[in-house]
């Protein structure tokens, strides 16, 4: 069995009942020897549940919030007080209050953490039978999105359990989020900021179909997707300005070379200057807007160029292709515009999957 003493467990915790004392003491039998317990402003006739906890174990650190500021901030201002004050903790373990982590699940996610120095995510299985189907149509919808979207393949979204390096947490005390997004942004920013990440299997707890949950479904499912959702929405903004541009470049240089080329000759100059123009204001647009890259302009900007030229060449062809196929006129310029926009339409999907999962993707930490 690995050291414990160099990890803190972080539990969160709002308007607790009988299950949280369940919690801490599961998880003082399983040999962890420091909690940092947050009361995440909960109510005067539930706050006895804090103090007999922090009398009672001297190994439980007991932080306060006068009001409800959310699981994210609690989370963070137990994140904070970690960093400042045990220098030589190796790193910590959130756990859920509701007693839905058993807590060899959270020792084997520790174990895994001080084996690998990965993080860890602890995850369940989301097919069992008594799984609420709520829960499991929520998972379901968010793994989905995590991976088309961000390129990211997380079996549960939503797990609390996660054991988090020291150094992880550098970098996750200060991403955005106050209430349940955080928990979504801090995913978000295993891949942005290059933090390697492992999968563990936990058992698949829920008690009384999750009723002890303050997760809102409509108004904090929201506030998740519009998190995933966003840096699509602003490279479909840097492809629709860059398409634009392109389109412009193109119908202007169609014309430009008119009278002294046909043919696939015209489409491939006409495209050829258009592509330059525009994918140099994508390129800037996605790395600095879009994708928030954390690598070098000279690597992105190869691997972008490794991905636009061959798209540039699919471009051409296919553009070419339709022409010849429906017999459209080279003198016919906003028809040949227009096939022109169609295939470009078609290769933006591809070219934003290749480009969220390689191009701009970070190298990650050893």
């Amino acid at each position: 069995m690995q050291d414990l003493s160099r990890i803190s467990v972080v539990l969160p915790s709002l308007d607790p009942d009988d299950k949280l004392v369940a919690v801490i003491d599961g998880l003082l039998e399983y040999g962890f020897s420091h909690i940092i317990l947050i009361n995440d402003g909960s109510k005067p006739e539930n706050l006895h549940y804090f103090l007999e906890a922090a009398q009672r174990h001297p190994q439980i650190q007991l932080l306060h919030h006068q009001v409800n500021k959310g699981k994210g901030a609690a989370l963070k201002n137990a994140f904070r007080w970690f960093l400042e004050n045990r220098p030589e903790g190796f790193g910590v373990v959130t756990v859920d209050g509701d007693n839905q982590h058993h807590p060899a699940d959270t020792l084997a996610c520790c174990e895994h953490m001080l084996q690998t120095g990965r993080c860890v995510l602890g995850c369940r299985d989301f097919t069992l039978d008594h799984v609420p189907a709520r829960s499991r149509f929520g998972n379901q919808t968010t793994s989905m999105v995590f991976k088309v979207f961000c390129g990211m393949t997380i079996s549960d979204t939503q797990t609390g359990l996660r054991a988090l390096t020291r150094d992880a947490l550098e970098l996750l005390v200060d991403v955005a989020g106050d209430r349940f997004e955080y928990e979504t942004n801090m995913l978000l920013a295993f891949k942005t900021k290059g933090i390697p990440f492992d999968e563990v299997k936990i058992r698949t707890v829920y008690i009384e179909e999750n009723k002890s949950s303050h997760f809102r479904v409509f108004h904090d499912s929201w506030r998740i997707y519009k998190l995933i959702l966003a840096h699509f929405f602003r490279y479909t903004a840097s492809s629709l300005i860059s398409a634009l541009v392109d389109t412009a470049a193109f119908a202007l240089l169609s014309w430009a070379f008119g009278s002294v080329l046909t043919g696939l000759g015209l489409t491939a100059a006409a495209a050829i200057g258009a592509r330059v123009i525009s994918s140099l204001l994508n390129f800037f647009m996605n790395k600095q807007l879009v994708f928030h890259a954390r690598v070098s302009t000279t690597q992105a900007m190869v691997r972008y160029y490794c991905l636009a030229l061959p798209q540039m060449a699919a471009q051409v062809l296919l553009t070419q292709g339709f022409y010849t196929l429906f017999g459209v006129s080279d003198h016919a310029n906003f028809l040949r515009t227009a096939v022109y926009v169609v295939v470009m339409t078609v290769l933006y999907f591809l070219s934003y999957m290749i480009q969220q999962r390689w191009v701009f993707a970070p190298q990650q930490s050893k």
